[in-house]
């Protein structure tokens, strides 16, 4: 009876600073579309959550608490039910770091909490099964996490993405929230970029790897953009991938072939003992570091963590190993249909040249196992007008699936 008493209470703490802070709420919450009283982990954290009275919530025995906070992650395991543990990183600081202490990873738990799960690698056994809306009117992409579109509308926003064409390349920025896509926000994540034929594609993230798997130094080698932005934040980026798509200007090859370089990610991610990189927060980019002068314009930049400068400037370097690269699976030729086909155990419905499955390519020198080089590591495919289906899992991050499956929305009139 005290359990539910407590839930109830913290579930009208939320509802009140909601309320009071509706407006400014909106545009910093996690869910974006959807009325989600939902507070983002880190730098997200809203400045209202530590200016309420807490009162005697702040002040509960720790036992207590971790008692009580443990009770309610196990309980609730799926959005909207989730949203619960939400509440309690909502609450106080105090809170807030037991909460964090007791939530584990999505490669550990096979579930995603708080806004930083979007950057760490997916569970090992089974993917985590998610559905992208397109809006062609808009071109604007909503990443949705479940199985399938519902009835009332109310799926929750994992992340969003707006498509923005320049004179020689096409951009895909990715957001924490649907309506502001600004590269100098604090939602921004990350973005995809093309060539100007479709073919290749370069992923960036707003921050860099995790620091096991990098070298820095005091300063930073940067390739200054001429376009100019004004941000409150100044914007940063850093490939952690490539996307290729191999020529088929005579379309007698077949369906799409794609071939995906994880920079950031390590082959011996999947040999076994292996491990992914794995973000624990949202860090501050080295621009960030640098307060810009009020009213004054700060140039984005791009990092590179694949190489080094040759005139011996200090760059951000990263150890010497070899990345995880990932094909997909050739579909075979089906007679009775007369038509190229794969099984995607009842996630794909429609056929589209943009459907695929991904899976790792590695050498048979390295220690991985059969059913590794076997296991689909990314499927995207298409259920319905406008809407497609993305399942992934470790080592990717639901980030990194995102903008894979991205690549797949450019037209690319040079291979089909």
């Amino acid at each position: 009876m005290v359990f539910k008493t407590i839930v109830r209470k913290l579930k009208e703490i939320t509802d009140v600073m909601g309320s009071k802070s509706k407006q400014k709420f909106e545009r910093k919450t996690w869910s974006g579309r959807t009325k989600s009283y939902i507070a983002p982990d880190e730098e997200l954290l809203l400045p209202c959550v530590e200016s309420i009275d807490q009162g005697q919530w702040a002040n509960l025995p720790p036992e207590l608490l971790l008692d009580i906070i443990r009770r309610i992650e196990e309980s609730e395991t799926s959005w909207p039910a989730r949203a619960v543990v939400m509440f309690c990183a909502s609450v106080c600081k105090s809170w807030r770091e037991i909460t964090k202490e007791i939530v584990t990873t999505p490669e550990q738990c096979g579930k995603i909490t708080f806004p930083i799960s979007l950057k760490q690698p997916g569970p090992r056994e089974s993917p985590i099964q998610c559905f992208i809306r397109r809006d062609r009117t808009t071109s604007t992409y909503y990443l949705y996490f479940g199985l399938a579109p519902s009835e009332a509308e109310n799926d929750k926003l994992l992340l969003a993405a707006r498509k923005i064409r320049k004179r020689a390349r096409t951009d895909f920025v990715i957001s924490l929230v649907s309506n502001d896509f600004s590269r100098a926000s604090n939602t921004y994540i990350g973005k995809l970029r093309s060539n100007l034929l479709g073919t290749k594609f370069t992923v960036f993230d707003s921050q860099p790897p995790c620091e096991t798997a990098m070298q820095t130094t005091s300063r930073t080698n940067r390739r200054i953009k001429t376009k100019q932005v004004s941000p409150t934040v100044p914007a940063c980026n850093y490939t952690v991938g490539s996307i290729s798509y191999e020529l088929n200007v005579l379309r007698t090859r077949g369906p799409r072939r794609m071939n995906c370089v994880m920079h950031s990610i390590p082959v011996s991610s999947i040999e076994e003992g292996g491990t992914a990189p794995t973000p624990t927060s949202f860090s501050q980019s080295f621009d960030e570091r640098v307060s810009p002068i009020p009213g004054s314009k700060v140039k984005e930049s791009v990092m590179d963590i694949r190489s080094v400068s040759s005139l011996g400037s200090p760059v951000v370097v990263q150890r010497s190993v070899e990345p995880l690269i990932l094909k997909n699976k050739a579909p075979r030729w089906h007679e009775q249909l007369h038509c190229w086909c794969l099984n995607f155990k009842g996630r794909v419905t429609v056929a589209s040249v943009k459907n695929f499955q991904l899976a790792a390519a590695v050498e048979p020198s390295h220690n991985v196992p059969p059913e590794e080089q076997e296991k689909v590591i990314l499927q995207f495919g298409k259920i319905g007008k406008d809407i497609f289906t993305m399942d992934y899992q470790y080592p990717l991050s639901a980030f990194q699936a995102f903008a894979i499956c991205l690549s797949s929305f450019d037209t690319k009139p040079a291979c089909e």
